[in-house]
């Protein structure tokens, strides 16, 4: 039975369309028993604004004609088509040569489903390897940190500027080699500052960068768009270690005591030292996720908003009395918190009123929270818990803080000799 192979288009974010191929009837997936009508390209073009709105138009007068009315769908569509700006030379050329490839992509599709006699089995394989290595790993890049969310999707933008930078906005599959990934990656280590200009990344930020760009060849390698684990060869830049701010007990208790310009902001960070929470868990905090059971003692069941996933956090009778009088359940807990450099500038202040000179942050009570518990000898175990951290390693770096207070401590008694 013959197959027909259709080019097709699907909206995605960003102004874009990814490109796919539409079988009828459905084709079996290699390997397995079950039967697909995609097969995403891993391709994706941008929408152009004036052929977007002439398919709009179509599709509205089609629905009118037939329907009476326009779908939500179309009216998607119209929301989409506000946002969108007019492409460049530059995109329009690309969209060109992305067609271009596509449409030879589909062709040679057509040829193994319907003249297998064609091709044999070897020269497929060398086929489908030479297709993906035509495809864009930047385009690749851009559909996995479209995944992400919040902040993470933020770091993984600022990352992508910079491997775009590198390789002059165009990077296929085929030029990826151990020698591309070292290059990158001494880059990244000598790189001027994007919003600085005057100074190079940090080892920390260029650590972070080329995690995502490893992450990503990762990926590539499972979805099996590289045929051997690259990721896995290329050496990883280390982490520096960085000294992580927090207060002793005294400090906190001196803070309690001083007047801080915004009192929401001074529960939330009370609240980050007695919990450990991140500042973005407690902003989106509800009152649903507020848990009281049977014996009166209270918790916290929520997602976190870094790593997406689900934790339990009991809580302290004094941590729940921070949180003020019982709301609707859909309504946030801080409601009105926000944080910014205006915040930040206010948490100085607030910190010189008690007295202290340490530079803090809102974070730095998260580790206030993790070396007070190890002051009071928690294990260390039960503390990499309560943080959520996904690995022990992360949380044994707040045992070497506590260590190097206590030799700093240990170094102040000094006699006359």
């Amino acid at each position: 039975m013959t197959v027909k192979v259709t080019l097709r288009q699907k909206l995605i974010s960003k102004g874009r369309k990814s490109l796919y191929l539409d079988f009828y009837p459905p084709i079996t997936t290699a390997g397995t028993d079950k039967k697909t009508r995609r097969e995403f390209l891993g391709l994706s073009i941008d929408i152009d604004k004036a052929a977007f709105k002439k398919e709009i138009d179509l599709i509205e007068a089609k629905e009118l004609a037939e329907k009476g009315e326009i779908t939500q769908a179309t009216k998607n569509r119209k929301e989409v088509f506000k946002n969108l700006k007019v492409l460049t030379p530059i995109q329009k050329q690309d969209n060109k040569q992305t067609l271009v490839l596509a449409q030879q992509i589909k062709q040679k599709r057509d040829n193994e489903l319907n003249k297998p006699e064609i091709y044999t089995q070897f020269e497929i394989e060398r086929i489908k390897a030479k297709e993906k290595g035509k495809l864009s790993f930047i385009s690749y890049y851009e559909q996995q940190m479209d995944k992400r969310k919040g902040n993470n999707y933020n770091v993984w933008l600022s990352a992508y500027n910079y491997l775009k930078t590198f390789a002059d906005g165009r990077l296929i599959f085929a030029n990826l080699d151990e020698k591309f990934c070292n290059e990158y990656r001494d880059y990244l280590l000598t790189a001027k500052s994007k919003r600085r200009h005057t100074t190079t990344l940090s080892q920390n930020t260029a650590h972070s960068y080329f995690n995502k760009f490893k992450a990503t060849l990762k990926q590539a390698f499972k979805d099996k768009l590289l045929m051997y684990d690259l990721n896995a060869l290329i050496t990883p830049i280390k982490q520096a270690d960085t000294k992580r701010v927090f207060l002793s007990l005294e400090e906190v208790n001196l803070l309690i005591k001083a007047e801080c310009l915004n009192p929401l902001l001074k529960r939330a960070s009370l609240f980050s030292i007695l919990t450990g929470l991140r500042f973005s868990d407690i902003e989106k905090l509800k009152w649903s996720e507020i848990i009281c059971n049977s014996e009166n003692n209270y918790s916290i069941e929520f997602q976190q908003k870094k790593v997406s996933r689900y934790e339990y956090l009991p809580i302290s009778i004094q941590a729940y009395n921070l949180l003020g009088d019982p709301k609707e359940q859909e309504e946030k807990v801080f409601d009105g918190l926000k944080y910014s450099a205006y915040q930040n500038q206010i948490l100085l202040k607030w910190a010189r009123a008690a007295g202290i000179t340490k530079h803090i942050t809102f974070h730095s009570f998260r580790h206030t929270y993790a070396t007070l518990q190890l002051s009071e000898k928690t294990d260390i175990i039960t503390i990499s818990k309560m943080l959520g951290h996904k690995d022990l390693k992360t949380t044994l770096i707040y045992a070497k803080v506590v260590n190097e207070s206590k030799r700093e401590a240990t170094n102040k008694i000094k006699l006359d000799f």
